[in-house]
């Protein structure tokens, strides 16, 4: 399955630029790290009080995006899987709170919910258990994006379970 080409008619900068967040990716240690971050703050202006089907939806679209994105991006910088790139954890990130509501995590208030799914998302992410680190061999922007798409969502089922 090839990456979508509709990124190529834009610049190099432009895309690498999208793909990395700016300087979140490209400037600051623990990218991946930041993104996650970025992407609990779209999550929270945009989706917290939303139904998990818009969240859903949205989340789909905005990877569809990041496929796109990065695996242009991926291409024109010349690596399989930049560590600068994490246009995908911010994409994904919402997909942890599907039926999230305010006080949910054991009655507790919002931002320990918050601070508890983006660490297992991030545990996720980096450990990539459960067969998630051979969605990585999907190739281009495909493998970048979900792997992730998957740590989100078990992230997600953990929540449900805690």
């Amino acid at each position: 399955m090839d990456d979508p080409r509709w990124p190529r008619i834009f610049s190099h900068r432009f895309v690498v630029s999208v793909a990395t967040l700016g300087p979140l990716g490209q400037k600051l240690p623990a990218p991946g790290t930041w993104g996650s971050a970025a992407g609990l703050l779209y999550f929270w202006l945009l989706f917290r009080h939303s139904r998990w089907e818009v969240i859903f939806a949205w989340s789909v679209l905005a990877s569809y995006v990041a496929v796109a994105f990065c695996g242009d991006a991926a291409r024109r910088l010349d690596k399989k899987d930049p560590g600068e790139v994490i246009l995908d954890e911010f994409a994904v990130i919402p997909l942890v709170f599907l039926g999230w509501q305010p006080g949910w995590f054991a009655g507790l208030p919002a931002y320990t919910t918050l601070v508890a799914g983006f660490a297992l998302f991030r545990l996720f992410d980096i450990l990539k258990p459960f067969g998630i680190s051979r969605l990585q061999r999907w190739p281009g922007g495909w493998g970048i994006v979900a792997d992730d798409f998957a740590a989100a969502l078990a992230a997600c089922a953990s929540l449900h379970v805690a």
